[in-house]
Order: structure tokens, then sequence, then C-alpha cells
């Protein structure tokens, strides 16, 4: 049975959480309700919902003396609730115990019953405004501002895709300094991507950043058959790219300590991508 309330970001995620707009994200005007935190099973997963101030949960390197590479999480869940700690903040204390920051996103739901809110416009707003926060704020962060990638996990690998398609070099003449900065990402890491529709695949250009594709052979067919089409896709154009696909696997696994098997060892595969293409350490 689901255990529903209301709660502050740090009591899930023992770290503060950002706000991507100080004075309040645009389009969610007026709207104050409190984010839904529901525990959804004995192993202390949890799900949130209600999410009208976007935010990002960093998880710092310490004591790191030169800056390091970071990697932005958004979650899955269909674009209905984010399925907030194995594919979020387990993810992310993963990443930054391995010398990674990592940034997990709250992004708006544009499939949440009663949303006023959509993919294109407010998910996507939201990764991409997290990019340009992580850059302009990488020295306060002890990141590195040209190796700060994307990580999604299904309905979250869909913005992740989008962002590492649909950029631009910041406005120089904005009063926001965050928005000065680039929303291009330095990496893109697709993990069982949902939305891969014909238009994404058709939107891959050589300008795309370098790609780590993963999934489950026995996901649906949109995932399981869609990600290798774009790993093709991808290669055609020139796009640096690395794919896993894994047998006897389906949809939804993130980073549990329950998994078994090849799959388990996909976070460790990423790092050794990450380092092959020089983003680990810098090059």
């Amino acid at each position: 049975m689901a255990l529903t309330a209301s709660f502050p970001a740090l009591s899930l995620a023992q770290h503060p959480s950002v706000p991507l707009w100080a004075n309040g994200a645009p389009g969610s005007e007026g709207k104050t309700a409190p984010e839904v935190v529901t525990l959804i099973n004995a192993e202390g997963e949890h799900t949130v919902t209600g999410i009208n101030s976007p935010s990002i949960t960093p998880y710092l390197v310490r004591g790191s003396k030169v800056p390091v590479a970071a990697v932005i999480i958004a979650p899955g869940g269909g674009h209905s609730l984010l399925s907030i700690d194995h594919e979020g903040y387990d993810v992310a204390k993963y990443l930054s115990g391995h010398g990674v920051a990592a940034f997990v996103l709250k992004y708006r739901l544009a499939k949440e019953k009663g949303s006023t809110y959509t993919v294109e416009k407010d998910a996507l707003g939201d990764m991409q405004r997290a990019i340009r926060m992580v850059k302009a704020r990488a020295a306060e962060w002890g990141v590195d501002p040209a190796r700060v990638g994307v990580m999604g996990f299904s309905a979250g690998g869909e913005l992740a895709v989008m962002a590492a398609e649909r950029f631009d070099a910041g406005n120089a003449g904005a009063a926001d300094a965050i928005d000065k900065e680039s929303d291009k990402p330095a990496f893109e890491a697709l993990m069982y991507p949902g939305g891969l529709t014909p238009e994404i695949e058709a939107k891959v250009t050589k300008e795309m950043p370098p790609a780590f594709l993963l999934c489950g052979a026995d996901d649906r067919d949109n995932i399981a058959q869609a990600l290798p089409e774009l790993f093709v896709a991808m290669k055609k154009a020139g796009v640096s790219a690395e794919l896993h696909e894994y047998a006897g696997v389906g949809h939804g696994f993130g980073l549990r300590l329950s998994q078994h098997g090849a799959v388990a060892e996909w976070p460790e595969v990423f790092l050794a991508w990450m380092d092959t293409k020089g983003f680990l350490h810098g090059k």
C-alpha cells in the first residue's frame, strides 16, 4: 500500500535542492501546492508528483583538487511521476562517489492528471535551464563547465535526447547570468529512453554530443528496437555513440542493490565510457 505525504526535498535526498528559477518557473505562476512524495514499496523507493517549482539536487564531489565532470540526471515515470530513488538519488550517490558530480532534476510533469505543462516547453525547458545553471555555478560546485552532460531514464531519457538535439549558445545580453550560458550538453546518456519517435531520429545531426545508449532487450519495441535504430542514425550522422542492450532485461531497472547479471555492471560501464571519451578526467 502506497503512503503519500508532502515533504521538503531534503527529507528524501538528504541534500538541499536548488530551484531552477529563484522567483518561480515561467508557466508555473500561482501554483504553490507542495510536491507529493509517495512511498511505493518495502525497499523504501519513492515517487514524486505535483512539481511546480522545478529544481536540481546536487551531489558534489568533495576533496577534488580539480574541477570534475557533472551529470544532470532526469528520472523516468512517464511524465506523470518521477521515480526519484533508483533513477535519481541512488544514481547520483554512485556517481558522486566515483568522482562525477551529479544533479538530480525534478522537472514538471506534462502527463500528470490535470497538468497544464507540456513536454516540449516545460519539461524540456527545465532540463535546458538545469544545464545552464550547472555551467553558471560550476566554480561554486567544483565542476568543469566543459564537461556537463545529461543522463535520462525512460521519460527522462526523452528529455536528454531532446536536449542533445535542441540547444543554443545562450543569450549574451541576458539580464539573468544563467541564461547567458549554452544549454548544449557535453555528452548524453540515454537509459531506456521513451519518446523515440521518427521525429527524434530525423533530428540527429553531427552536432549532437557523444552518446551512451543502454536498454534491455526485453523492453517494449519502441525502446528495444528504436534505440538501436537511433544508434545507427547517430553513426550515419557522424556522432560518436556506444550502445548496450542487455539480454533478458526489461524496462525500468535503474540502479538497485538487488540487480544481478551483466546489467548490474552498467554504472561501471558508463564510467569506463566517460573515461574513454575523455570526460571522466578531462583531456
